[in-house]
């Protein structure tokens, strides 16, 4: 079957997949309310497109943190993808580099950042969970560093595991063949059966509740990489981000799977990049399954998004063929919604090529949505 938008990897990596991957990967908290917002905001923007404009030529070319990427259109850390494909992480890395794009590894992830590294050149992110025994995040952070990571994407929404109850229902664990690759050597690499989610429970052992910002701050002592908060939704925290030393934001619920009724990231975002104003770029997180999707994020003020869910599913799909196809497919996409803008490059995208439903009337004749 031709593959024409990339939503149509879910139902196929649904087939293909054990039901409790797909179910880990696909759920969201409590009632998934917030699961179904993330991509229903988006609906509720329209475009304001120009035209007559030159569109002959369209550069979607970008810098992030100093470094140029193709497109705004990077890979988000989803964990554990070698329950998706044998390949995992690996097959992820080489699709983005290709693409000439970012991609955070996971510190969940089932391969190292040395073994993600030896995939060959890339720019790469990397996601930390911060752990009570601060020696491992210290090592951890210095092994990102060693491998060539040029950033660290510091998740501060997780002081403890939403209620995925998917995830209970199925008793989630890691399969017996995985590992947290990342953690093997420390004997934290494996989830011990437990009564609802083996994860929940992992978490509750060895993730940080008393996480504070005085622990970005700390963050800054033991690396020299930039830190991108990831997990703000409020004005009042991307301004404390910023004074704790942020180099960007990047706006997330955790796909939904944190707090259920937490506000689409599509919805939160303009508040958080009037609160930063300009001082350091804020990234969306989370929803985005269309080209137009991205435009509207940058109209809003965004500097890139982040996928996730779309990785992993095309990863199941078709491996490291699928990753590489829904990267294009979203590219194709976002010229698209460019050219049939009037935007011939990136900074072009403003304001006023959207009209949201909070916006207030222009005139009585602006649509209503």
């Amino acid at each position: 079957m031709e593959i024409t938008n990339i939503m149509e990897y879910e139902a196929i990596a649904k087939q293909k997949l054990p039901k409790m991957a797909f179910d880990y990967y696909a759920s969201g908290a409590e009632d998934q309310w917030t699961l179904a917002e993330n991509r229903n905001a988006f609906s509720r923007i329209l475009f304001r497109p120009r035209i007559l404009i030159d569109v002959s030529k369209i550069d979607m070319a970008t810098t992030v943190l100093g470094f140029k990427i193709s497109m705004p259109i990077m890979i988000a850390p989803t964990a554990m993808q070698k329950m998706a494909h044998p390949e995992g992480e690996y097959a992820t890395a080489r699709a983005a580099s290709a693409a000439g794009t970012i991609m955070t590894l996971s510190s969940w992830a089932t391969s190292s950042v040395e073994e993600v590294a030896s995939t060959g050149p890339g720019i790469r992110f990397f996601q930390l969970y911060v752990y009570k025994d601060r020696n491992v995040v210290a090592q951890l952070v210095r092994r990102a560093e060693r491998a060539g990571f040029k950033a660290i994407a510091l998740t501060v929404d997780t002081p403890r595991l939403g209620r995925r109850e998917a995830d209970i229902k199925n008793r989630f664990n890691l399969p017996p063949f995985l590992t947290l690759k990342n953690f093997e050597g420390l004997d934290l690499g494996k989830m011990d059966k437990a009564d609802d989610s083996g994860l929940a429970s992992y978490v509750a052992g060895q993730i940080d509740r008393t996480l504070s910002w005085k622990d970005v701050e700390w963050l800054q002592t033991i690396t020299k990489l930039p830190i991108l908060v990831k997990g703000v939704l409020t004005a009042e925290d991307a301004r404390l981000s910023i004074q704790s030393g942020a180099a960007g934001i990047i706006v997330s619920n955790h796909g939904a799977r944190q707090l259920d009724y937490s506000p689409s990231t599509i919805m939160a975002l303009e508040e958080v990049v009037k609160a930063a104003q300009g001082r350091v770029p804020v990234f969306l997180d989370g929803g985005v399954r269309r080209g137009t999707d991205v435009f509207k994020a940058l109209a809003l003020g965004a500097s890139g998004i982040f996928i996730g869910r779309p990785v992993v599913f095309a990863l199941a799909s078709e491996g490291e063929a699928g990753v590489r196809k829904i990267l294009q497919i979203l590219r194709e996409e976002f010229e698209l919604a460019m050219a049939l803008s009037g935007c011939r490059s990136l900074k072009e995208i403003t304001r006023a090529h959207i009209v949201t439903d909070w916006d207030l009337p222009r005139n009585r004749l602006a649509p209503r949505l």
